[in-house]
């Protein structure tokens, strides 16, 4: 296994055994509501990064932002659509954005910025009601990614928002 793809199968495995787990009591969102000191170093770090365009509420819109927010180093936008599954991440590795951080860092710039344009190619996602499975197939992209750099995806509605329950190989 390369050092590249080490940071990928933790945070896969990870939402991987959250996912399994079940549960949809909750709002989806990752921070536990406090805001960061001024000045601190989590606050200059969350101003410094670029937002999100958000692509849409439905699955696969959630699943372009999450594959932009990865490319754009907006892990904040990519925890909170990992919804349930990032908090149990949290409890089993500690914070997500944490986590988040090393996934985004396994990525080279020319491949973040292929990340920013990526398009999920509809027809090639399989949807029901409630959960869309979205290989890594569907997700067009501007560079070579690898199965263990770029996993398909299982997204689920959760409430009235649509969360990522599995991202691994």
């Amino acid at each position: 296994m390369s050092a590249r793809a080490l940071p990928l199968l933790v945070t896969g495995l990870a939402l991987l055994i959250a996912g399994c787990s079940g549960g949809s009591g909750t709002s989806g969102t990752a921070s536990n509501g406090a805001a960061p000191a001024a000045g601190s170093a989590t606050a200059e770090t969350e101003e410094a990064k670029p937002s999100t365009k958000k692509e849409g509420d439905d699955a696969v819109g959630r699943y372009a932002t999450f594959l932009h927010a990865i490319g754009n180093e907006d892990v904040a936008t990519a925890c909170e659509i990992g919804g349930d599954t990032t908090k149990k991440l949290e409890a089993d590795l500690g914070p997500c954005e944490k986590q988040m951080q090393l996934t985004v860092e396994m990525y080279s710039p020319t491949e973040k910025a292929a990340m920013q344009g990526a398009t999920v190619d509809r027809s090639a996602v399989d949807e029901s009601s409630t959960r869309v499975e979205i290989p890594v197939s569907a997700v067009k992209v501007g560079a070579d990614l690898t199965d263990t750099e770029l996993p398909d995806a299982i997204m689920e509605q959760r409430d009235v928002k649509w969360y990522l329950v599995k991202w691994s190989m």
